[in-house]
């Protein structure tokens, strides 16, 4: 309530009121009524006004050149703002006389006739564009389409990992699988035995329920995919297994750690490694591993103690004194560089740098390049592993509970004691935090690229060494995948960007609405997943001369793949004034016109007021929380009077001190209504109190957003600027987020670092690009007690008006109309015509005109509570398509004059929308035929062609510590060829001298005793690459045969072959060809060989040093080449 008017408020009321003509003894309706000659019968419509005051015959009157120019009725192309189409005069006058004759024959209801405010069609104003195809990115396959939120409670996804012929998905309940040929198939729809949410995603399969998946990491070798989950444990899952049993279960799997398993990566070597919280690193040998994947399914139970006991505790090994060397931040990347067989681990503000072979700790340096040394005290998260298998085996119970206390006490202490630091360290603390790593990838040129949540991409050598950072957008860096010669990155804004190897941008575009928490290559697609659930994939030939061939087939296609739907929304808003409805009261209101529509949106100001309570607000707001008890009553009484729970289920709802918003959607809308989110902006008291401000929803419906905004803009008659400043505040600076009073809040696994995107980093973006999120929406309502005035009338010559229902007049002094059609507030929103009295200000319980504030103060009767829009529709367009999806139109918009629990009257408003949508399993079928389409595949073409390649030998023979050298010549003179070694498999020469089969390690890793330099790289055109094959001591390591794990070295006498195959493709091919390289090591006298000195990378090819085509065989998929040039030779 506005109780008080201060006196500069009296004194403009009293000089605005002198201006007025002199009231005469006859109305002002009458003059009028003279001078037009018109006149019209009309039955008064029953209304709470004092009927002695409304004359028995009323004449509406109509000036076409004044009052009614702003005004415009739903035709099928809008107006600009301010005109007047033709005929609008006729068709009013008779939509007025018809709603003023409610005894009369009933028609259908016409959409009301609109008031658009200026200045809509320019800068965060302008209406977001939507097109069937999007033309700021590529057009991509769409695999699993953005679900609603509230339909993934439990099954949110976290992670993704491609084989070469499925996609893997890790989520809160376990793993699902997509297979690639069925990657364009249509989903199973509504009402199918999928789940909701997941209609229309192409066919999948599911695991069993387990706990959370956090990682996965594919091993081609062996056809595995290794998860890392939230209980600590380590999963195998078969990539060949038959996935027609749904759910399908796992295969090895064992206790890792205490803590969730945050990451995996395979080293160069085939081994495990897994990164934990509290800088806990582990390695799982895989000789292990391999032990325990052959075994039985009975002896499932031995084979998980078998690995459990193998681990190698890297923080342990580097502990000395109870002093560790490494940092206790939790493990956020493993990467494991092939090129020189290390390992990377990230946590937030510290790398370390392990070398895969001998497990030793090469580096600990900052994110600044500086090399640390750490005095962290040695984490009590894993303790040695005789003391684990005594607890494990006396009493699980007394595993858990004093260990987890233990390490939740460090965590708050630690928690603390960073609190603190940050307060000493005041901004620089923050900027310090702004630089914590959240991805690491490895490129194909060998450099590391590590991504920070201030935007920044930090290019490091395989050493360690800093060399460079760079900068394309202001946003965090979530995820990295590199192929070939480009480096896609991930934005917590949802954006994409394709780098060169140089950091060079080459393009972005905008892929999801949220996150982009991971990607994977696979089936020739960059796949991205989204905090949201949604994946999609976008070829690896994007962008270029695809995408315009796409979007144009796309494009035809929109017919086919197009959905309409249409629903009603009914708005209220109501100042309660801290007083409290009565049943009566809301079912005249809400619940007598909520029979026909699917979505309620109710905003509600002064709920709760007062100097105590606005501050405890603040205080809670500031530590997230919200609400009221009177909030809540009003909440669940509203919900009654709308037959909440069998006809309604409330979606959220949010508030701030005394405003409050809530949603109801009907039960049969439901399934295409969700991803509920809440915001709140006071302005009130320095921008900080809510006594003023505003409360949002936004709902995505049939895949469109829709924000309503409710909202309390500063009181008395002369602060209009404040209430357009008040209005542009909340506009600019409202951000949604899950709040804890919407219902379906479950999206747990989801980060909730999205609501820092539009903070303080958004300095690079020019104000263009950093657009509000209304700006976004396709349908905005703003409703509330804007608290707009009459302006240059007095509170009799108001009240006469009234009396006699010249809203005509009246409009002409409404400041909100005087503003918006100026362009300075609610810029290109509609309103329809206003045709019921002014809602403020009332004395409460007091029915009919005589309820108007005839008090000391009398204040001047006005419109303060409104309900504005705005949808898709720009100037020239209104037909509901893809291009223009909302369409939305007025039934309704009248005041509840009956109701006097108020000194403010309720108001309502009844939509009628339109809404086009996609029908996104029908496009993806439509995306299959076109990708695989003759058109499609000569485009390709260009991405299949491998550059001509050839290597120098094919056959090795080595004995102690004798090194050759393998040369990878690429033979093109316009590409480069990126190659990668691996070990296909390693076996033992039995004496006829014949190997054994040959088994695969882990993800082909190398067997400890071979060490190849570089494993994998680029070749320039017209270049070579030397690649070093040298053996190396290693002793094995064996358990003992009563299986207690014990420790003693054995050396293998016994000679052994490894199988390389050196794989090489093309910068931008998904095709590869292959060679073979036999690698022999004896114990045996052999005959000396001479060891070529190993020279410098990329060596040209003319000159001196020449190399004849004659000298090699091109590489081919059969993999022959010439053994007599092998470049092996004794030291």
């Amino acid at each position: 309530m506005d109780e008080h008017i201060e006196d500069d408020e009296r004194d403009a009321l009293a000089a605005l009121s002198s201006s007025v003509p002199r009231r005469k003894t006859h109305s002002y309706s009458q003059q009028l009524r003279a001078g037009t000659g018109q006149k019209r019968q009309h039955q008064v419509r029953n209304h709470s006004l004092d009927e002695d005051r409304i004359p028995k015959n009323i004449e509406r009157y109509y000036n076409h050149d004044d009052s009614d120019d702003d005004f415009h009725p739903h035709a099928s192309v809008a107006p600009k703002s301010g005109s007047f189409s033709a005929g609008a005069g006729e068709y009013l006058s008779h939509r007025l006389d018809h709603n003023l004759c409610p005894d009369g024959p009933e028609e259908p209801p016409h959409p009301l006739p609109e008031f658009i405010g200026s200045g809509g069609g320019t800068g965060i104003f302008k209406v977001p564009v939507r097109a069937g195809v999007h033309p700021g990115r590529p057009p991509c396959l769409e695999l699993r389409p953005h679900p609603l939120r509230e339909t993934q409670v439990g099954k949110f996804l976290r992670t993704i990992a491609c084989t070469e012929t499925q996609l893997w998905a890790g989520q809160e309940a376990g793993v699902r699988v997509w297979n690639m040929t069925e990657a364009y198939e249509p989903g199973w729809g509504v009402g199918g035995r999928i789940r909701r949410g997941d209609e229309d995603a192409a066919p999948f399969f599911e695991s069993v329920n387990i706990s959370p998946t956090m990682c996965l990491i594919v091993d081609s070798a062996n056809r595995l995919v290794w998860s890392g989950h939230k209980d600590g444990k380590i999963r195998s899952w078969k990539m060949d297994q038959t996935l027609e049993e749904n759910p399908f279960k796992e295969g090895l799997s064992w206790q890792a750690h205490r803590g969730p398993v945050f990451c995996l990566t395979l080293s160069s070597y085939g081994d495990l490694w897994s990164g934990s919280e509290g800088g806990v690193i582990k390695i799982w040998p895989w000789e292990s591993m391999e032990k325990s994947l052959s075994l039985t399914q009975e002896e499932r139970h031995m084979a998980a103690l078998l690995v459990e006991r193998s681990f190698i505790d890297l923080r342990s090994q580097v502990t000395v004194n109870g002093v560790c060397n490494i940092s206790s931040s939790d493990v956020k990347c493993l990467v494991s560089d092939k090129v020189r067989a290390k390992v990377w681990c990230a946590g937030a503000v510290s790398f370390s740098l392990w070398d895969a072979r001998t497990r030793e700790l090469l580096k600990v340096f900052n994110i600044e390049g500086q090399i640390e040394n750490r005095v962290d005290v040695q984490s009590g998260t894993d303790q040695p592993v005789e003391d684990e298998m005594k607890v494990k085996f006396v009493s699980t119970s007394k595993k858990e509970k004093p260990q987890g206390f233990l390490q939740r006490s460090r965590n708050a202490i630690m928690g603390a004691a960073d609190a603190v630091r940050r307060v000493a360290k005041g901004a620089g603390a923050f900027a310090e935090d702004n630089k914590r790593t959240e991805a690491l990838t490895l490129t194909a040129d060998g450099m590391i690229w590590s991504g920070c949540t201030n935007g920044f991409i930090v290019q490091w050598d395989g050493n360690g060494n800093r060399l460079q950072d760079f900068q394309h957008h202001p946003y965090g860096v979530q995820c990295f995948c590199a192929f070939g010669e480009r480096v896609y990155v991930g934005y917590l804004s949802g954006m994409v960007q394709v780098l060169d190897l140089e950091g060079n941008l080459i393009a972005g575009w905008v892929a999801h609405s949220s996150p982009v928490i991971k990607m994977a290559i696979g089936a020739d697609y960059i796949f991205s997943l989204a905090t949201h659930g949604g994946i999609r994939g976008w070829n690896i030939a994007s962008p270029g001369p695809l995408d315009t061939i796409l979007r144009s087939e796309l494009a035809a296609k929109e017919t086919i793949c197009t959905r309409r739907d249409n629903f009603k929304i009914l708005v209220g808003t109501w100042n309660v004034g801290q007083g409290r409805a009565s049943p009566e009261g809301l079912k005249s209101w809400l619940g007598s016109q909520a029979t026909d529509v699917g979505i309620v949106v109710v905003g509600l100001q002064e709920v709760e007021m007062g100097a105590g309570f606005l501050a405890m607000s603040a205080a809670k707001e500031t530590v997230g929380l919200e609400g009221s008890s009177i909030g809540q009553w009003w909440l669940d009484t509203i919900g009654k009077s709308l037959d909440e729970g069998t006809t309604f289920e409330r979606m959220g709802s949010r508030q701030l001190a005394g405003l409050l918003i809530a949603i109801w959607v009907r039960k049969n809308l439901r399934t295409h209504a969700g991803d509920i989110d809440a915001a709140a902006v006071p302005c009130g008291f320095g921008r900080a109190i809510g006594n003023k401000g505003g409360v949002g929803l936004r709902l995505r419906v049939y895949d469109r957003i829709m924000c309503f905004v409710n909202c309390h803009l500063a009181a008395h008659l002369e602060a209009v600027n404040r209430r357009n400043a008040d209005f542009d505040h909340i506009y600019r600076t409202m951000v949604f987020s899950r709040s804890s009073n919407l219902l379906n809040t479950a999206a747990a696994g989801v980060t909730t670092a999205v609501q820092m995107i539009r903070g303080s980093n958004v300095g690079g973006l020019n104000a263009e690009e950093v657009k509000p999120e209304l700006s976004d929406a396709d349908m905005v309502v703003f409703l509330g007690d804007f608290n707009y005035r009459l302006h240059s009338i007095s509170y009799d010559e108001a009240r006469d008006f009234v009396s006699q229902r010249c809203f005509d007049w009246l409009r002409e002094k409404d400041q909100l109309r005087a503003e918006m059609k100026a362009g300075k507030v609610f810029q290109g929103m509609r309103e329809a015509l206003i045709r019921f009295p002014p809602t403020y200000k009332f004395e409460r319980h007091q029915a009919g005109l005589a309820g108007y504030d005839s008090g000391e103060k009398k204040r001047i009767p006005a419109w303060c509570d409104r309900i504005l829009y705005r949808d898709n529709r720009a100037a020239a367009v209104s037909e509901c398509s893809l291009e223009c999806p909302v369409v939305a139109s007025i039934l309704q918009y009248e005041a509840c004059m009956e109701v006097t629990d108020s000194d403010h009257k309720p108001v309502r408003c009844k939509f009628n929308v339109e809404i086009a949508h996609v029908d996104r399993s029908v496009r993806r079928q439509e995306f299959g035929e076109i990708v695989r389409s003759e058109k499609i595949r000569t485009v390709l073409e260009e991405f299949l062609r491998v550059p001509e390649t050839i290597v120098s030998s094919n056959s090795i023979s080595l004995q102690n510590q004798e090194t050759a050298i393998l040369k990878i010549t690429n033979k093109c003179r316009q590409e480069q060829a990126v190659f990668q070694i691996i070990c296909e498999g390693l076996s033992t020469v039995k004496e006829e001298g014949h190997g054994s089969e040959h088994r695969p390690r882990g993800s082909y890793g190398f067997p400890r005793w071979l060490e190849v330099t570089p494993a994998a790289g680029m070749i320039k055109p017209d270049q070579f690459e030397e690649v070093s094959v040298r053996h190396e001591e290693h002793q094995t390591q064996e358990d003992s045969a009563d299986g207690i794990p014990q420790n003693w070295w054995s050396e293998d006498t016994r000679d052994k072959e490894v199988l390389l195959v050196v794989r090489v493709r093309g910068s931008r091919s998904t095709e590869t060809k292959t060679h073979q390289v036999s690698v022999r090591h004896t114990f045996t006298a052999a005959k000396p060989a001479r060891i070529d000195s190993k020279s410098k990378n990329s060596k040209k090819i003319h000159g001196g040093g020449s190399i004849n085509r004659s000298d090699f065989r091109q590489l081919s998929s059969s993999s022959d080449v010439h053994d007599d040039h092998r470049y092996l030779h004794s030291p």
